[in-house]
């Protein structure tokens, strides 16, 4: 998160306060000026107050006289990434998010993210990691390093660069070296939450245990997923198609290494078809959905994520499904540890 207060002046701070501040944020110039109320009326940079002293404004003036009150922001209750791409090609810097009343939420640094997605993310890390001992005795599987980063911080980084702030990790097994290792978000630059499954509850039963979404949407992700996916590209898949759940999903082959017989009539053979290779796609352990789905699930219910996409499908809702296009490794066994740490190496070189 990017730190407001080295962003923000008063209209009334003379000249030399402004670039007292503006020498503090070198590396985009940006200043926002707000009244007394802390309402946002302008923007600042380094070429503003230039263009003011050639007009001839003192330089005894206030951020106010130099200001530009011709200013780029979205509304944080009501914005589309669609605004988002249409700002960033205008090449704004900053992006501030407003109230209604005009004062400033949060920024968008567009060094740092491709945009903002407005969703929550819920990040499911409960599981013991059977499959992975014992790697995982004594440290719980999102923890386990890849790459010289715990598995977690990936997921956390590849959902910042989309602008993703809001997080609720669900923990059991182990989950206090996960709460404790995460803390308050502040060092990962998040806002985090934590739902503390007393009991296993499946792949997708401590969804019911959170009482409160802070957006319409939640990407809902396991923690064990090593990915590049396009989180804006499934997002506006997500949007355009109307849907109420949608589910990445990567393909999968399956090569019989047999002739298979083709039956006819009557018990005859109409043909053969050699080695066959069969396609199909997989469920990618990532999702996206509307908040309310979650009232499906009773209040401490167990579920597996088929069980609940059943459930959304039975209810009549729209679920569709985004093919992952790049690099995803499900670490839930050794060889996939192994291979994801290998291909996380050759990233980092």
């Amino acid at each position: 998160m990017i730190d407001l207060g080295k962003h923000i002046v008063f209209s009334h701070d003379p000249l030399l306060v402004v670039l007292e501040k503006l020498n503090n944020v070198p590396e985009n110039l940006t200043l926002f000026v707000v009244d007394s109320d802390n309402r946002m009326i302008g923007s600042l940079t380094d070429g503003d107050i230039r263009r003011g002293l050639i007009k001839g404004l003192p330089v005894s003036g206030s951020a106010e006289m130099f200001m530009s009150a011709m200013f780029s922001y979205m509304n944080g209750n009501s914005y589309s990434i669609e605004e988002i791409t249409l700002i960033k090609k205008k090449g704004v810097k900053l992006l501030p998010i407003l109230d209604d009343n005009m004062k400033i939420k949060s920024v968008i640094d567009f060094s740092r993210v491709v945009t903002r997605l407005p969703v929550d993310a819920f990040i499911m890390a409960g599981g013991r990691g059977e499959r992975l001992m014992p790697l995982t005795a004594n440290t719980p599987k999102p923890l386990l390093e890849i790459g010289g980063k715990p598995i977690i911080d990936h997921i956390i980084g590849r959902l910042l660069k989309y602008g993703i702030e809001e997080y609720i990790i669900s923990v059991r097994y182990l989950g206090e070296k996960i709460e404790e290792y995460i803390g308050d978000g502040s060092k990962h630059g998040i806002s985090v939450e934590f739902i503390r499954e007393v009991n296993p509850l499946g792949t997708i039963g401590s969804l019911s245990l959170v009482r409160e979404f802070r957006n319409r949407n939640v990407l809902l992700m396991n923690a064990d997923i090593f990915t590049n996916i396009d989180f804006e590209d499934f997002y506006r898949t997500f949007v355009n198609e109307k849907a109420d759940f949608a589910i990445a999903s990567i393909p999968y082959n399956v090569d019989v290494p047999y002739a298979i017989l083709i039956p006819g009539e009557n018990n005859s053979i109409g043909g053969l078809t050699e080695k066959p290779r069969y396609s199909y796609y997989a469920n990618a352990g990532i999702y996206l959905m509307k908040r309310e789905l979650a009232d499906l699930l009773q209040d401490g219910e167990r579920c597996d994520a088929p069980d609940f996409i059943a459930k959304i499908i039975s209810s009549g809702k729209r679920v569709i499904r985004y093919p992952i296009i790049g690099y995803w490794i499900d670490i839930g066994k050794h060889d996939d540890f192994v291979k994801a740490s290998e291909f996380a190496s050759h990233l980092m070189e």
